[in-house]
């Protein structure tokens, strides 16, 4: 690991790959002010305890900024000498849908927040097109519209890295 990170690395995986916890260190190396932008809600209780594990795993030394929709208000809080870890993009997007809001112009929204910030930028997401296509019509919008966020993050990020079994594979650059 580099002493500092590239201006935007992109940290992809399915459900419980090790993405989060990969992101994480990656992160935590740098030496920088942690901001952990935090883009879940808690539905339930299930993911409320869920919310409280990722909390407890990160530790005191993060500033949480909850962001469940309005990215572009977080990264505003964000310093430049801040390092930050944006989790997850595919909780985002689904807040973005239910909210009934239009997921490409939200999708330039973040490319502006992005281009904006002046830390580096760590996000992750889920990849979602390796299952079995999905039964409802919102399901399969859904995974077309985060298979398009995933490829033109992909573009944008100077590095992207694929985890699987907690295992990364770097498919673009090095963080």
């Amino acid at each position: 690991m580099r002493s500092e990170l590239p201006r935007l690395t992109l940290v992809l995986g399915g459900a419980a790959s090790g993405k989060s916890a990969f992101a994480e260190g990656v992160v935590s190396k740098i030496g920088r002010p942690r901001v952990y932008i935090a883009t879940a809600m808690a539905f339930d209780e299930e993911m409320s305890k869920k919310i409280a594990e990722h909390r407890e795993n990160r530790g005191p030394d993060w500033r949480t900024i909850e962001a469940p929709r309005d990215l572009t208000a977080a990264f505003a809080e964000v310093e430049a000498s801040d390092v930050v870890l944006l989790d997850c993009a595919t909780l985002w997007l689904s807040n973005v849908m239910l909210a009934d809001e239009e997921p490409e112009l939200a999708f330039e929204d973040l490319f502006d927040a992005l281009e904006n910030c002046a830390a580096p930028v760590v996000l992750v997401s889920n990849e979602t097109g390796m299952g079995v296509v999905p039964e409802h019509k919102l399901g399969r919008a859904f995974r077309n519209a985060q298979g398009r966020l995933n490829q033109r993050l992909a573009a944008r990020a100077d590095c992207v890295v694929m985890v699987a079994a907690g295992l990364p594979m770097f498919l673009k650059g090095s963080a």
